[in-house]
């Protein structure tokens, strides 16, 4: 049985977080030989969105497709990248007169293919197109591209999520949620062969609250007013899941979630 080795790297929060996810990579690659790196990239810029430059770097470093969310909205500088670069996501359920697209064919250097797809979900999110029917639109067109098919469903709701996930068992290679940046317990490969996790959670500072400068999100939540999203700077950790996937189902052998370094869980 051939295998492809498939990395996706949780949501990367603030440039500090990418420059150390830079550093690190050589030897992320080097630990698990991925053929495909896959990295959410929404939360770079400040925290909300991405620019050519980064994308730029991620891509020289090795990086073959970056999704992004709805963060990637709040910067303009992100809808001329989506434009003009098909390897960059957004989520395909939005209306389609925005800029870019929800999936891609990435073609490795050996010419093997993976079809990399990105939808949002609705609850507590935006009002926008049916997630579930705009994947199952996309599956129906992707089915001679490749066996081999990793969706990014960037949504609120754990129960959205996992629903996602049912619905795509056995037509997907992994459905891998992505948006609440915790990394949760509950990475699985489904009875049809579909790998799952609810969210792989966020590369970035863990000295905050999801990112965000501590002080900063208490003074949001105690005052209940805005105050100026900071990003944090501090404990950085790199998040993601390793998926292992036979290239003639186009069905996950295996899923295992890493956080690097991992947390601290005695004194």
């Amino acid at each position: 049985m051939r295998t492809m080795n498939i990395l996706f790297i949780g949501d990367l929060v603030g440039h500090v977080s990418l420059r150390e996810f830079l550093r690190r990579l050589p030897e992320i690659k080097t630990e698990h030989s991925p053929d495909c790196i896959i990295v959410n990239g929404e939360n770079i810029v400040d925290g909300k969105g991405l620019s050519e430059a980064e994308a730029k770097e991620l891509f020289d470093a090795g990086v073959h497709c970056i999704t992004t969310g709805n963060h990637i909205w709040e910067n303009w500088k992100a809808r001329q990248l989506l434009a003009s670069n098909p390897q960059v996501l957004r989520p395909m359920n939005y209306p389609a007169e925005n800029p870019g697209r929800g999936w891609t064919v990435v073609t490795l250097p050996d010419q093997r293919k993976v079809v990399v797809m990105q939808a949002q979900g609705r609850a507590y999110m935006q009002a926008i197109d049916c997630p579930f029917k705009a994947v199952d639109s996309v599956l129906n067109k992707v089915a001679m591209e490749s066996k081999i098919v990793i969706l990014d469903f960037h949504a609120d709701a754990s129960a959205e999520k996992i629903a996602m996930g049912w619905h795509c068992d056995g037509r997907a290679t992994a459905v891998l949620g992505t948006h609440t940046h915790t990394q949760t317990n509950d990475a699985q490969i489904l009875p049809n062969g579909t790998a799952f996790i609810s969210d792989v959670g966020m590369t970035g500072p863990y000295d905050s609250v999801l990112g965000m400068n501590k002080d900063i999100a208490l003074k949001r939540l105690l005052l209940q007013t805005a105050h100026k999203y900071e990003v944090a700077e501090n404990d950085i950790r790199i998040c993601g899941v390793h998926l292992v996937v036979d290239e003639a189902t186009g069905l996950a052998q295996s899923i295992t979630p890493f956080m690097s370094p991992k947390p601290r869980t005695s004194r």
